[in-house]
């Protein structure tokens, strides 16, 4: 019993006898880190915003395509958001079918 007394001693507590441990890995509540400490403290840009927008598989590949053929040309930037905004920039709203 002296022997293990000593080793305890010599060991310090055992975190697992305890409900410390149980305290910390379960029952604290969880906090996500904030936005400000997550990243650089870089101001955000104001000229353009990053969206979410669906596509159809079809068009996804059409797009793909275009701008492959676009950098086969030698736009070597080119890209999908560039084509999109292309695009924007010459439709006829006045062609524009009312059901697409």
């Amino acid at each position: 019993m002296a022997d293990d007394d000593q080793n305890s001693r010599a060991l310090g507590d055992d975190p697992l006898s305890s409900d410390k441990l149980l305290e910390k890995a379960f029952y604290s509540e969880y906090r996500p880190p904030s936005r400000k400490s997550r990243g650089s403290s870089k101001a955000k840009p104001s000229h353009y915003k990053v969206i979410s927008i669906s596509l159809y598989n079809e068009d996804l590949e059409r797009l793909d395509t275009m701008v492959a053929e676009l950098k086969r040309r030698g736009h070597t930037k080119a890209s999908k958001s560039q084509l999109i905004r292309f695009a924007l920039d010459s439709v006829d709203l006045d062609d524009m079918p009312r059901s697409y």
